[in-house]
């Protein structure tokens, strides 16, 4: 079984394409050196940052490659199962394996509203398919399906499943977690908004959104709330919410890669139906980015 920590920042990465609709593996990769230069724990390829609906598979795969030769085992490289079906879950889940990947972010069924059991049983399938440990998504803000802490209770027996991705914008969530289940989870953040609350409740990590824009100051917040450093880490947090709200909007993916583009180590350009935003929505969101990057603090 591979050995994946689940504690840190765990970007999940923007996939940048070219004005003809391809994508941008040159763009792709100066992100990523900006992830890893700010020292980054892992990654996680092809998520909903990652525009992972309007992917083929063939473009999931070589993002996965090019992250592999770029890396060469210095952090874990996550892929995201976002699937209709539990054979097209096992199947994606085989093939990220056999091609290299250190682990697994697993959504429940996409479209399907399915029940608890059926969940359970399509985790299960998935988890057994392979031996990569996996990280479970837990959104039912945008998926529509929660994961209980019953239902965690099931998948205990379950080995690699390891940790979770909590988004259910409930921050008490952590402590009912660790309360019910000790250690035996793992919880990464995954709501920007919500991340220096939920690492003082004892999260594990934290799978950013705009640090596919500011790396350097989300590793930062990181660093200081877990060396004790509080006082410091809000000063950087108060600075950031209004950027790091961006990613709980239905267009976070159009918005957090405006982002990126003012940092200069993204794109603005998305992949149809999608589209970049203009006139007076692009002018109120630009103006939230310029303005923290007009006040961008020194970093500790």
């Amino acid at each position: 079984m591979a050995i994946v920590p689940w504690k840190g920042v765990y970007p999940a990465l923007l996939t940048p394409f070219t004005e003809t609709d391809r994508l941008d593996i040159p763009l792709f990769l100066k992100n990523l050196e900006a992830q890893v230069d700010a020292g980054v724990d892992g990654i996680v390829l092809g998520g909903s940052l990652g525009e992972a609906s309007s992917l083929a598979g063939e473009e999931k795969s070589e993002l996965l490659r090019h992250s592999k030769d770029y890396l060469h085992g210095r952090i874990p490289i996550i892929v995201n199962i976002a699937e209709q079906t539990t054979r097209g879950a096992i199947g994606a889940a085989e093939e990220a394996a056999a091609k290299g990947a250190d682990g697994l972010m697993l959504l429940p069924p996409m479209r399907y509203a399915a029940d608890d059991r059926e969940t359970l049983e399509y985790f299960k399938a998935v988890a057994r398919a392979t031996d990569l440990p996996i990280m479970i998504y837990n959104n039912p803000v945008d998926y529509k399906t929660l994961v209980t802490l019953d239902m965690f209770e099931a998948l205990t027996s379950v080995p690699t499943i390891q940790a979770v991705k909590e988004s259910t914008r409930d921050v008490s969530n952590v402590t009912r977690m660790i309360n019910r289940f000790g250690d035996r989870f793992k919880i990464l953040c995954g709501v920007d908004p919500l991340a220096l609350e939920s690492l003082c409740l004892g999260a594990d990590g934290w799978v950013a959104g705009l640090v596919d824009a500011f790396p350097r100051e989300t590793v930062a917040i990181y660093r200081l709330v877990k060396a004790g450093r509080l006082a410091e880490a809000l000063v950087l947090y108060r600075w950031f919410l209004p950027v790091l709200e961006l990613d709980i909007h239905p267009k976070l993916v159009q918005y957090i890669k405006l982002a990126a583009s003012r940092t200069g180590i993204g794109s603005e350009t998305v992949r149809a139906p999608r589209l970049v935003p203009a006139d007076k929505e692009k002018k109120r969101i630009l103006a939230i980015i310029d303005a923290a990057l007009a006040t961008r603090p020194d970093l500790p």
